[in-house]
């Protein structure tokens, strides 16, 4: 007898939209909540700037061998059982973060962090394609919008605990709580098995190489927003720290916007024009952030970044779905693969960079990369922009 497969009205149902929302949204609320911890992890353990950098190079190497086996574990178990068991493993490591002593330990619960974080993603993904293809309306980027919400609650909630002095490990306690107890609550309309079981791991080749090369340029771009924004206005724009932190800020901020408002501008305008629009008005992001030597124009350029990047990973991820030939669970875990080593390699490459030349210069360049979005939509989309 064959495995249970999703069909397109289980797929469809209110339950497993409501689920595919609610594990992007606990996805973004744990992942977040790990950021404003970074400092206390340093303090923690004594580590010096350096040492820190190769600490955190543990997630990004947890969800570089992750991502690539995701899909072959949803289409071998099922997105249900994938989904349940990495999300309990990565809500119980977060508060594990807070309170495991030495740096070997901690590295391994990076590693954890990272990898289960990825196979989490990977396989949310999947059943996204699946609920959006079955309800025949575009639904990506309104998903990505919920995990862009639940970052935002996450880094607020647990900054605001920090600042009524609630411990680390108490503010990750309610915040792992509060996921673990949504995660259980819409576990049973997780969609049971995908589609076509495939087996082999996730290698991009073909379209999907060029699609796996422009998800490295946005997590890239992603990250070095993330990493990069508040040193800029910190020690370039002569910014306090407050100030300095309002770069992120107004990055997620705008994203979440274009993402909960993303279905819609999917829905009225063609993938190659989202791509290559998201791309040209990100980069021009970069550079007005970078060339403008002034707080308000890196905000704006911030602004900028976070609107244009909003709807090109969903994009990008619709595309690899739809690759003729492909299996749409392999496919999404190939070109995430790439994505997480621009989020893992992009941050300390433009590091290198501005070391050699200047910050600004440094993230200038990685604006005008997002121009080969622009350049190679048609083909990656496999669409006419006409």
């Amino acid at each position: 007898m064959p495995p249970p497969s999703h069909g397109r009205g289980e797929a469809a149902s209110p339950g497993a939209v409501r689920s595919t929302r609610t594990i992007f949204l606990i996805l973004g609320l744990v992942a977040a909540a790990w950021a404003p911890l970074v400092p206390d992890l340093k303090l923690r353990l004594s580590l010096d700037d350096a040492e820190l950098g190769l600490m955190l190079l543990a997630i990004g190497a947890g969800s570089l061998l992750a991502a690539p086996l995701a899909g072959l574990l949803v289409a071998r178990l099922g997105g249900r059982l994938v989904m349940l068991a990495l999300g309990v493993l990565f809500c119980a490591t977060l508060p594990a973060l807070t309170v495991l002593p030495g740096i070997p330990l901690t590295a391994i619960a990076l590693f954890l962090f990272g990898a289960t974080l990825a196979g989490i993603d990977v396989a949310m993904n999947i059943q996204a394609v699946a609920v959006e293809r079955a309800c025949a309306r575009p639904m990506m980027s309104g998903f990505h919008g919920l995990f862009s919400v639940g970052g935002l609650l996450g880094a607020s909630i647990v900054s605001a605990l920090l600042f009524v002095n609630a411990t680390p490990l108490i503010a990750t306690l309610i915040i792992a709580a509060a996921a673990l107890a949504l995660l259980l609550s819409q576990s049973p309309a997780f969609l049971p098995r995908a589609e076509a079981p495939a087996a082999g791991l996730a290698i991009p080749h073909g379209r999907l190489a060029l699609i796996g090369a422009l998800c490295f340029i946005a997590f890239m771009a992603e990250g070095a927003v993330h990493d990069w924004t508040a040193v800029l206005l910190r020690f370039h724009r002569d910014a306090g720290p407050a100030t300095a932190g309002l770069a992120y800020a107004a990055f997620a901020t705008a994203m979440t916007i274009g993402r909960l408002s993303g279905d819609a501008v999917l829905k009225r305008f063609p993938h190659v024009h989202v791509l290559a629009w998201g791309a040209a008005i990100a980069a021009a992001g970069f550079l007005t952030m970078t060339a403008l030597p002034t707080i308000p124009a890196a905000l704006i350029g911030c602004a900028l970044i976070g609107i244009g990047e909003a709807n090109i990973v969903p994009a990008l991820f619709s595309a690899a779905a739809r690759t003729k030939g492909a299996d749409p669970n392999l496919a999404i875990a190939a070109v995430a693969s790439p994505g997480y080593i621009g989020l893992l390699a992009g941050p300390p490459l433009i590091g290198l960079a501005a070391q050699a030349t200047t910050l600004p210069i440094a993230l200038a360049a990685a604006g005008l990369l997002l121009l080969l979005i622009t350049a190679t939509a048609r083909t990656a989309t496999h669409e006419d922009p006409a």
